[in-house]
């Protein structure tokens, strides 16, 4: 469906801010685990949705949630994700569990469903995992009534992360549709670049992957993607270019010779923006590593988004949270 009939009124394309209720018709589920699972119509409620929030910063949103529980409950290292759920779970009204393993009963040899349960057992409405095992969120809705939001596991899927990256298309190319997108770097251990050929391809886009032979299985093919090993080639073609870190911490050999190769082969810096369209959108899902995925004046210059990202990862998040949580209490038994 053209983002046009989708984001059919208000500002960039967006639904008109003050009619949040219609935002988000088409959401369907408590839970946001991933976006391959997640239907077309789904996936727009909760971009129009958190447009709103964007949109009508006047409004007071801080009854929305007001006593309810969202516990944080991350395994790995993150800033932007953590902070940007629990600042938008306050902007929300809720009340805010940071978890650490650290400290807790775990190192006690208590098993993550069990911390998990005692945590909803002392009032938590919403659980928001970060793990570093593939599926961990959806395991724990086989044991918890509380809404799970996925904020990352393993190199699965990171769904906030390919909403928002998509919510920064919107904004800045007004449509999704027809758009092609090159998701640059480490797509083997890539949630972010799962989540976002997922959401991509549902909208619409034309999505091709480029980098070394070795960070790209050859069975993403199956996904409806284009491959490429050759960034100067596909980069004239490219309305979006989405440049991936180079995940270091979940490689266990060494996939390409150097990090001086790879920024020869892969780097997008000013030489490569000479190649591009004038109006290449340049994201990078934060942290970025400068000199190696990106040179410094492409992401500071005025072709990057990336802080835009990272503001639209807020209202992102209240969306995620609110169509999560705004919906009646299961009773038992029920899906």
């Amino acid at each position: 469906m053209p983002q046009e009939a989708v984001f059919s009124s208000g500002v960039d394309g967006m639904v008109d801010s003050k009619d949040l209720s219609r935002a988000g018709i088409g959401w369907v589920g408590r839970h946001l685990l991933d976006l391959e699972e997640k239907p077309p119509e789904a996936i727009q409620a909760i971009l129009r949705t958190a447009s709103c929030f964007k949109e009508d910063r006047d409004l007071e949103w801080s009854q929305i949630l007001r006593g309810k529980v969202v516990c944080n409950l991350f395994f790995e290292d993150s800033t932007r994700t953590r902070t940007s759920f629990s600042l938008a779970a306050r902007k929300l009204g809720a009340n805010v569990v940071e978890f650490t393993s650290r400290g807790s009963s775990m190192s006690k040899g208590e098993s993550f469903v069990d911390t998990a349960r005692n945590l909803e057992a002392l009032g938590a409405d919403a659980v928001v995992v970060r793990h570093h095992t593939p599926g961990t969120p959806h395991l724990l809705t086989k044991h918890l009534r509380a809404s799970v939001i996925n904020a990352g596991d393993g190199a699965h899927e990171h769904p906030t992360q390919g909403l928002l990256d998509i919510l920064t298309i919107l904004e800045v190319k007004k449509r999704v549709d027809g758009l092609k997108v090159c998701l640059v770097g480490d797509i083997s251990h890539s949630r972010v670049a799962r989540s976002n050929i997922w959401g991509l391809k549902k909208l619409g886009a034309q999505v091709v992957v480029c980098g070394p032979k070795t960070l790209i299985p050859p069975q993403i093919s199956h996904l409806g993607v284009q491959i490429s090993h050759d960034l100067d080639e596909v980069i004239p073609e490219c309305d979006v270019i989405n440049i991936l870190r180079i995940q270091f911490e979940r490689q266990r050999t060494g996939l390409f010779p150097s990090i001086r190769e790879y920024r020869h082969l892969f780097c997008v810096d000013a030489r490569r923006m000479a190649l591009a369209k004038p109006d290449v959108l340049i994201l990078a899902p934060g942290p970025i590593n400068r000199g190696v995925e990106i040179s410094p004046e492409v992401a500071d210059g005025p072709n990057s988004r990336i802080l835009d990202q990272v503001t639209n990862g807020l209202v992102v998040r209240m969306a995620g949270l609110y169509l999560t949580m705004g919906q009646p209490r299961p009773t038992e038994g029920s899906p």
